[in-house]
């Protein structure tokens, strides 16, 4: 049997909250915390709605998540995240000790390796999985702002 729990398969889901995102004026990322192939924790950025400049999507995420299993540590968890994150999300990641993070497009600006931030050194990370869709989606979102 084939499995469905896939990287895209997650990613797709994080897709549809910066979808939600971009229909509410947020910067449209999403993210989604994984655990055994189950949803932990589910959310988009929402900075704007909250006037929080650290409602970012990983932060929300990483929130949710602690809550659902009851500790302040993912280990054990994947998070997936349509963009890179950026330092402080980085930062939040390296604390968490999240054993995985998996985004979809690059943030050669802003992102958490553009400026020499570091996440735990047991975290694994992939790139570019739905990297063209979700670079779009940004660049859809910016062009409509200007």
């Amino acid at each position: 049997m084939e499995n469905i729990f896939t990287h895209e398969y997650f990613m797709k889901k994080a897709y549809q909250e910066a979808l939600i995102a971009f229909d509410k004026g947020e910067i449209p990322v999403g993210a989604v915390v994984v655990a055994n192939n189950a949803i932990l924790a589910k959310t988009h950025n929402l900075t704007e709605l909250l006037t929080d400049v650290t409602a970012h999507a990983e932060m929300q995420a990483i929130t949710a998540a602690a809550g659902s299993l009851g500790g302040k540590y993912l280990t054990g968890c994947t998070i997936y995240i349509t963009l890179e994150p950026c330092q402080m999300c980085a930062g939040a990641l390296y604390w968490s000790q999240i054993s995985r993070v998996v985004y979809g497009a690059h943030d050669t600006h802003r992102g958490y390796t553009a400026i020499g931030g570091k996440l735990h050194p047991k975290t694994e990370v992939i790139t570019g999985i739905m990297e063209e869709e979700c670079s779009a989606l940004m660049k859809d979102f910016f062009k409509r702002r200007r």
